[in-house]
């Protein structure tokens, strides 16, 4: 691995909300790290070789281990760099909150106020990922009533905060880095929809101007083919023990095939490495690259006999 090559690599683009997680968590922990640029929709060429097809973003390389879903990676990078703590109690249950509930009512909301300028390009993508029709009329109708709900979930926040600068207390936790996701998000695609909608709650709106503070940590500019080269020269690092007591009672070395359970649902087939309570890393075999373990989480993922 070229010595100068950062250990994080995120494979991102600048508008991605999920993407937006990661940053700041390297902002709170002060962290460097690798900046790939992929495109926001489809092909992305030098990324799913690393993927074995998966091609949400963001994604997240440490040498020749790739980490999709920012379940794993949040919880890589809290595991690789412990310090400031960021996992805290009830924060994962949290972090799903805000990844499917809360944003499903920022998707609606956002859409609803943008989808008419949305180029072409990006519909055809969308469907395709998504499997339904990107209907932009149903988008205009359902955005009313999902105000609304957005503006119950910003109220739960406001609540969060009565008497603490964060959700995690006197300093942020992964609770806090979940949650303004969907706050970043909407005030930078719909700001006007995010301002009325966070009128009456000036807690969110201070708290949201501290997050943004905490910054994105440092970031190096990389290119794909920099980070394709770092897979290349290195090897996955141990991979966690097996779980004998998984129940799906699948074993080292079986072809599986893991999948989305939302959108996305593209099966990435590879070697079981080990299943664990709340990850599965499987390993895949490049002509190219080498030898490749890629770690998804469980919740919200399907592994399957290939």
């Amino acid at each position: 691995m070229p010595q100068s090559a950062p250990d994080f690599i995120l494979h991102h683009y600048d508008t991605s909300p999920f993407s937006e997680k990661a940053r700041v968590m390297f902002g709170i922990k002060g962290l460097a790290w690798g900046s790939v640029i992929q495109p926001v929709i489809m092909p992305k060429p030098e990324l799913i070789p690393l993927t074995g097809g998966y091609r949400r973003i963001p994604v997240m390389q440490i040498g020749a281990d790739v980490y999709c879903d920012t379940q794993v990676i949040m919880a890589e990078i809290e595991a690789r760099a412990p310090t400031p703590r960021l996992v805290r109690g009830g924060d994962w249950a949290v972090n799903i909150w805000a990844d499917r509930l809360f944003f499903q009512a920022t998707v609606a909301v956002v859409f609803g106020e943008i989808g008419d300028n949305v180029p072409a390009e990006f519909v055809k993508d969308r469907e395709k990922l998504s499997g339904r029709p990107f209907d932009t009329a149903g988008m205009k109708a359902a955005a009313v009533p999902m105000k609304a709900q957005w503006r119950s979930h910003a109220a739960w926040i406001e609540a969060g905060l009565a008497d603490q600068d964060f959700l995690g207390g006197s300093t942020p936790s992964l609770a806090d880095v979940a949650a303004y996701m969907n706050v970043w998000w909407l005030s930078g695609a719909a700001h006007g929809a995010a301002e009325a909608l966070l009128a009456a709650f000036p807690k969110v709106r201070a708290w949201k101007g501290r997050m943004r503070g905490v910054g994105h940590g440092q970031r190096r500019d990389m290119t794909g083919a920099e980070a394709l080269a770092v897979a290349r020269a290195a090897d996955p690092v141990a991979p966690p023990p097996h779980d004998d007591t998984d129940p799906l009672g699948l074993q080292p070395g079986a072809a599986v095939a893991v999948a989305a359970d939302d959108y996305g649902r593209d099966p990435i087939e590879g070697r079981l490495v080990a299943p664990t309570p709340d990850r599965v890393v499987i390993g895949r075999e490049s002509a190219d690259l080498g030898r490749l373990n890629i770690h998804f989480p469980r919740i919200g993922y399907t592994i399957a006999r290939a």
